[in-house]
């Protein structure tokens, strides 16, 4: 016998969200791939770019993860030459990341991707403000 009380996948909202950030995480792996970082780590350089200097902790809240995710992400990026660690002088606990060099002149090719991604969805500008309208919509209620 058929459960008819059972969610059906067809009805979930949290379905094609998923589905939409792992593919839209997958078109930008093309353009990310010519600057040698991941998304995640693009995030990251997002911030610092936003805000250079930041603690790991300003860094996680910003991106909504915890340290223990945002370390290993910082470590690869200092490796690459994209961000320098230091720790607080005043309280050792707390390390800071700064752009390198070659991280601030990522920037500037960094800077084409959201063209490129606008481009690959084929949206408008102002489908793109809708949608990320709605999505952050959603996001201010769910953080009440």
């Amino acid at each position: 016998m058929e459960n008819y009380h059972a969610p059906k996948l067809e009805n979930q909202l949290c379905f094609p969200l998923y589905v939409i950030a792992k593919e839209i995480i997958g078109l930008y792996r093309p353009f990310l791939d010519e600057l040698q970082i991941t998304y995640s780590q693009y995030l990251v350089m997002m911030v610092l770019w936003e805000q250079d200097g930041l603690t790991v902790n300003q860094i996680g809240e910003k991106l909504y993860l915890d340290s223990g995710t945002l370390t290993p992400l910082l470590k690869k990026l200092e490796i690459k030459g994209f961000v320098i660690r230091k720790r607080k002088k005043e309280d050792e606990r707390v390390v800071e990341v700064f752009l390198a060099d070659n991280g601030r002149n990522l920037q500037q090719k960094a800077c084409e991707i959201p063209a490129k991604m606008q481009e690959r969805l084929n949206l408008t500008t102002e489908d793109l403000l809708e949608l990320k309208g709605t999505v952050q919509k959603i996001l201010n209620k769910i953080q009440k």
